[in-house]
C-alpha cells in the first residue's frame, strides 16, 4: 500500500433505532467511538504490511479489543461479515448469521455500524444477522471486549463495530468479476417456478397473497365467515405453481466495482468521494436429515417417531450492496462526512422432504411426502452524517457529533408448504412419488404464509474531548450524549388449505399439487361444510415495538511517564421499551385487563461503571486489566406473554412478563506483545459472573415441537483463556521460510448456568420439563481453535492461505422430558485461498472452501437429531485496477 498523503479517518457513527409509541417507550443501542486504519507503509509482505496496521491500532486501544482489517478478510476468503468474525479470537458462528462472542448467545453482544446502532430485518430479535454485511464494503472488523463508558450498556460476549470503506486518500477505480460453484451442486437439483426479478432478489408478485384476500385482511375480516364459494374463489387467486422439478444449477456469479479519489480545492479546503457496489448470485444444494420427536425405548435405546430422512434442499441466494460516501475537510481540523449505505440479502429456498410420522408409519408401507418454499428479502437503508471539529485556539479541544437514521425490512410475500402421503401400493418397497401419491386429506393439506417487518431507528449524538498535560501526566477528558429511537412494526398472516373440504377424496390423487386442485376441479368438486381456505393467523402475530434510550458518559484516558495508562469513567442510560402485540382480526391489543397491559412497558435506568489500567512494561510489551458492570435487557418481543411462531425456526414461541434483566460483571487481563514486523503475541484471561442470565427453556407440546419459553435462570458464570499469535517461519532458517508465516488464536473456556424449575414455572406459567438444571449456557462451546498457513513470494506476484477453523460442541436445543441436551458437533472448516498478481494491476483469486467437506450435525445422546451436507465450494475471480 501507499503512504498517503492524507486520509479521512472514520470514527463512530451512529445508526438509530426508531421513533416511540407512547410517551414513554422506546429503545436504544449506543455507539462506540474507534478511529478506523488508516492507510500504512508496507515494510514487508503483503501479510505483514496488514498485520502492522491492525496491531498498532489494537494496541493503542484503551479496551481490549480484537480487530480484523480488510487485507486479513481477503486473505481467508470470507464473504461476509459474520464469516470473517469466525477468525476472531473466542468469537463463534451460529446458523451462518450471528456471533457468539466468548461463548455467549447473540442477545449477550451489540453490533454497530461505523461505530451506529442499526436496524434488524430479524423478526423476533433485536440483533442484526452479520450475513448481510458483504466483506467486499468493509474496511475492518472491530471486536471490543472489555466495557468502555462509550458503548451500549448492553454488553455482554463484547461489542462488534462493522466499520465500512472510507474515502480514500487518492484515485481509486477497479472492477472485479467472479464464478463458482460447489461439489454438491454438480448434480441436478429441485427447483420451482418463481418470478421473473429472482435474479434481483426481488419478488415480482408471484408470490404475494391476492387482491382478494389483503381485502379481507384490510378490511379486519380475514376468512372466518366466508361461504364455500367465496373461499374457493380467493382460493384460486392464491399462486399453486409451487411444484418441484429437477434441473442443473447455474454457477455462482459476482461482480463488484469501487471507485473514490480525493481533490484539493485550495490550500486550506480538500473534499472526497467513495463509491462501491457489489452483486453476488449463489446456489447451494445440500441433503439434509430431520429429526423431529424422539420416543424412548427402555433405557438405552431411542427412536425418532417423526422424522424426515430424506431431504433434499436447493437455496438460491441474491446479494447486492451500495455504499456511497462524500466528505469535506477544513485544514484538517473540520471534517463532515455523509455516508448512503443499501444492502439486500435475499434468499428463496425449496425443499423437498420424505419421513414419517407417529400415524403415518413405514410398517404401515406409507411415507410422508412434503416441500416447501421459504422466501425472504432482507433490506437495510441506513443515512449516516457525522462530524469531527479541533480547535486549536481551546487547547486543542474536540467535538465529535453524528445523526444516523436507518430502516430495514423483510419481507416473506409468500411461502408455501404441502404434504402428500406416499403409499407403496405394490409392496416393492420403492415409494413411487409419480404413481403412488396422494395429497393428504387434511385440514393443513398445504399452507401458506405472508410476513412483512419494518425497523427504523434514528440515532444522534455528540461528545467533547479536552486534552491536559501536567508534568509527566497526558491527560484526555471526554463527555458525551447518545440518543438512539427505534420503532419495529410486524404482520404475519397464515392460510390453510383443507382438503377436507371436497366430498370426494379421489381428486386428491397426484403428485403435482398445481395439477391436482386446478380451477376446472375446483369448479366442479362437491363439497361438504368444510371452508377450503381457513385463516390460521393467530392474536400477537402482528405487533408493534418501541425503544428509546438517553445515555450520558464520562471517560478518562491518562498516562503517566509513558509507564502507566488508566481508563475509565461511567455510562448512564435511561432505558425504556413497549411491545404492543395485536390480535389481527380486530386490530387491538392482544391483552384484555389492565394488570396485563401493564406488562407491555419495560423501563431502567442505572449506571455503568468501568475502569482500564495499562501498565508498559517495555516498549512492545504491555499489560492490560479491566472491569465493568453491564446488562443485557430483554430482546422485543420477550416481555409479553403472547405466542406467537418463530419465521426462522417454526417453533411457537412465548415471552414471560417479568423477565428480569441479567447484570454481569466483567473482568478481563491481557499480556500483549508486539513484536518486529508485525509478528505478536497475547495471552489473556477473562471472568463473566451473571446474576439472572437470561435463557430460553421449552416445555413439552401435546402435538409438534414444543413451546419455547423466555426465563430467568438463577446464575450463571463464563471463564476462559484466549491466546493469539502471529510469527514468520524465517526464525527456523532461510530459502522458503522466509516466505512463510504461521498466525492463529485458541480460546479455552467454561460457563455453567443454575435452573430452579419451580421458579421458572412459577415465572412462565407453564410445565417446563428441563432436563439439566445445571448446564452451560446455550451456543457455548469449550474450545475454538484458528490457524492460517501463509505465504507471500519474494516477487510479490504470489500469496497463499491455508486456513483452519473448529469449534467444540456447544448446545443448540436445551434438553426436556429427560432427553440430554442436544448439541452441535464440531465443523473442522479448512480453506485455501491463492492470489496470482500478474502485474501492479491485476489480482486473480481461487478460492477452496471447506476442503474436507464437513457436514453439521446435531446430536444428543449419541442419536442424531439434525445433519446438513455443506459441500466443498471452489471460486474464481478477477480483479483490475484501473
Amino acid at each position: 500500500m501507499k503512504n498517503p498523503a492524507y486520509t479521512f479517518s472514520m470514527k463512530s457513527l451512529s445508526l438509530a433505532v426508531a421513533a416511540g409509541l407512547f410517551a414513554q417507550s422506546g429503545v436504544a443501542l449506543a455507539q462506540s467511538e474507534e478511529e478506523a486504519i488508516e492507510e500504512v507503509v508496507a515494510t514487508g509482505t503483503r501479510l505483514k504490511g496488514t498485520a502492522t496496521a491492525v496491531m498498532e491500532e489494537r494496541k493503542n486501544q484503551a479496551f481490549v479489543a480484537d480487530i480484523m482489517g480488510a487485507e486479513q478478510i481477503s486473505r481467508t476468503g470470507d464473504g461476509d461479515a459474520a464469516s470473517a468474525l469466525r477468525r476472531v479470537t473466542g468469537l463463534t458462528l451460529v446458523d451462518g448469521k450471528f456471533i457468539y462472542v466468548r461463548g455467549l448467545g447473540e442477545r449477550y453482544s451489540s453490533t454497530q455500524l461505523n461505530g451506529a446502532s442499526v436496524p434488524s430485518p430479524d423478526p423476533t430479535r433485536n440483533v442484526i444477522p452479520l450475513d448481510l454485511f458483504p466483506s467486499g464494503i468493509i474496511e475492518s472488523l472491530s471486536v471490543q471486549k472489555a466495557f468502555s463508558p462509550s458503548m451500549p450498556a448492553s454488553f455482554g460476549g463484547g461489542n462488534v463495530n462493522v466499520r465500512l470503506k472510507s474515502i480514500p486518500s487518492q484515485y481509486i477505480f477497479n472492477m472485479s468479476g467472479s464464478l463458482g460453484t460447489n461439489t454438491n451442486n454438480f448434480d441436478d437439483a429441485y427447483f420451482y417456478d418463481g418470478g421473473s426479478d429472482d435474479w434481483m432478489g426481488k419478488d415480482d408478485g408471484t408470490r404475494a397473497a391476492p387482491a382478494s384476500i389483503l381485502q379481507q385482511w384490510n378490511e379486519f375480516k380475514f376468512l372466518d365467515d366466508l361461504t364455500q364459494a367465496e373461499s374457493v374463489e380467493m382460493f384460486k387467486g392464491l399462486h399453486r405453481d409451487y411444484d418441484p422439478y429437477q434441473a442443473k444449477v447455474d454457477p455462482d456469479t459476482g461482480f463488484n466495482m469501487t471507485l473514490g479519489n480525493s481533490h484539493d480545492i485550495d490550500d486550506e479546503w480538500r473534499w472526497g468521494y467513495l463509491v462501491t457496489t457489489g452483486y453476488n448470485n449463489q446456489w447451494n444444494v445440500s441433503e439434509e436429515y430431520i429429526g423431529e420427536q424422539p420416543l424412548r425405548d427402555g433405557e438405552d435405546s431411542i427412536r425418532m417417531v417423526r422424522f424426515f430422512d430424506e431431504v433434499d434442499t436447493t437455496e438460491h441466494s441474491v446479494k447486492w450492496s451500495t455504499l456511497m460516501s462524500l466528505g469535506i475537510d477544513y485544514n484538517r481540523q473540520h471534517q463532515i462526512d455523509y455516508s448512503l449505505i443499501v444492502l439486500n440479502d435475499t434468499r428463496d429456498q425449496f425443499r423437498e422432504k420424505v419421513g414419517n410420522s407417529a400415524n403415518i408409519q413405514l410398517v404401515d408401507d406409507q411415507r410422508i411426502r412434503e416441500y416447501e418454499v421459504l422466501y425472504e428479502e432482507r433490506r437495510m437503508y441506513t443515512n449516516q452524517l457525522k462530524g469531527m471539529h479541533t480547535f486549536p485556539s481551546l487547547g486543542f479541544m474536540g467535538l465529535d457529533w453524528k445523526y444516523s437514521l436507518g430502516r430495514s425490512s423483510r419481507n416473506a410475500p409468500g411461502n408455501m408448504e404441502a404434504r402428500f402421503i406416499l403409499t407403496d401400493e405394490n409392496l416393492d418397497g420403492v415409494y413411487d412419488k409419480v404413481n403412488e401419491s396422494v395429497l393428504t386429506n387434511a385440514q393443513t393439506a398445504a399452507r401458506y404464509s405472508f410476513q412483512a417487518l419494518h425497523d427504523r431507528v434514528e440515532n444522534y449524538g455528540f461528545n467533547v474531548n479536552y486534552p491536559v498535560t501536567m508534568g509527566r501526566w497526558e491527560m484526555e477528558f471526554k463527555g458525551g450524549y447518545d440518543y438512539v429511537n427505534k420503532i419495529r412494526i410486524a404482520e404475519n398472516r397464515r392460510l390453510d388449505v383443507s382438503t377436507r373440504a371436497f366430498a370426494d377424496t379421489s381428486i386428491l390423487q397426484g403428485n403435482v399439487y398445481s395439477d391436482i386442485l386446478t380451477d376446472d376441479v375446483l369448479d366442479s368438486a362437491s363439497y361438504t361444510s368444510i371452508n377450503l381456505l381457513r385463516d390460521t393467523t393467530i392474536a400477537g402475530d402482528d405487533y408493534i415495538a418501541a425503544q428509546l434510550i438517553d445515555a450520558y458518559y464520562f471517560e478518562a484516558d491518562l498516562f503517566f511517564d509513558n509507564t502507566w495508562r488508566v481508563s475509565g469513567g461511567v455510562r448512564y442510560e435511561d432505558f425504556r421499551q413497549a411491545v404492543v402485540p395485536f390480535d389481527p382480526r380486530t386490530n387491538q391489543i392482544d391483552l384484555a385487563d389492565d394488570a396485563d397491559r401493564a406488562q407491555l412497558q419495560f423501563m431502567e435506568d442505572d449506571f455503568y461503571p468501568s475502569i482500564a489500567v495499562t501498565y508498559f512494561m517495555e516498549e512492545d510489551m504491555q499489560l492490560r486489566v479491566s472491569f465493568g458492570q453491564t446488562v443485557v435487557r430483554p430482546d422485543l418481543r420477550e416481555v409479553s406473554s403472547a405466542t406467537y411462531i418463530d419465521p426462522l425456526t417454526e417453533f411457537p414461541i412465548g415471552g414471560t412478563p417479568g423477565i428480569r434483566t441479567t447484570k454481569i460483571a466483567n473482568y478481563d487481563i491481557r499480556w500483549e506483545w508486539y513484536r518486529e514486523a508485525g509478528n505478536n503475541l497475547s495471552v489473556g484471561l477473562f471472568y463473566k459472573d451473571m446474576d439472572d442470565p437470561i435463557e430460553s427453556v421449552q416445555s413439552p407440546a401435546q402435538d409438534g415441537p414444543p413451546l419455547v419459553r423466555i426465563a430467568n435462570a438463577e446464575s450463571g458464570e463464563l471463564y476462559g483463556i484466549e491466546i493469539e499469535f502471529l510469527q514468520g517461519l524465517e526464525v527456523i532458517g532461510d530459502g522458503i521460510w522466509d516466505n512463510l508465516f504461521v498466525s492463529g488464536n485458541i480460546t479455552l473456556s467454561d460457563s455453567e448456568i443454575e435452573l430452579d424449575r419451580q421458579n421458572i414455572v412459577e415465572q412462565t406459567g407453564v410445565s417446563a420439563s428441563i432436563t439439566n438444571l445445571k448446564r452451560r449456557l446455550t451456543g457455548h462451546s469449550q474450545y475454538v481453535l484458528n490457524t492460517q498457513l501463509g505465504y507471500d513470494s519474494d516477487n510479490g506476484e504470489h500469496s497463499a492461505s491455508l486456513v483452519y477453523n473448529v469449534f467444540g460442541e456447544r448446545i443448540i436445543i436445551p434438553g426436556i422430558d429427560f432427553f440430554d441436551d442436544t448439541y452441535e458437533a464440531p465443523f473442522h472448516s479448512l480453506d485455501m485461498v491463492y492470489k496470482y498478481y500478474p502485474d501492479f494491476n491485476t489480482t486473480v483469486t481461487f478460492k477452496v472452501q471447506n476442503i474436507l467437506d464437513d457436514q453439521q450435525e446435531l446430536e444428543f445422546e449419541n442419536t442424531l437429531a439434525r445433519s446438513e451436507t455443506k459441500g466443498t465450494r471452489l471460486s474464481l475471480s478477477y480483479k483490475y485496477d484501473f
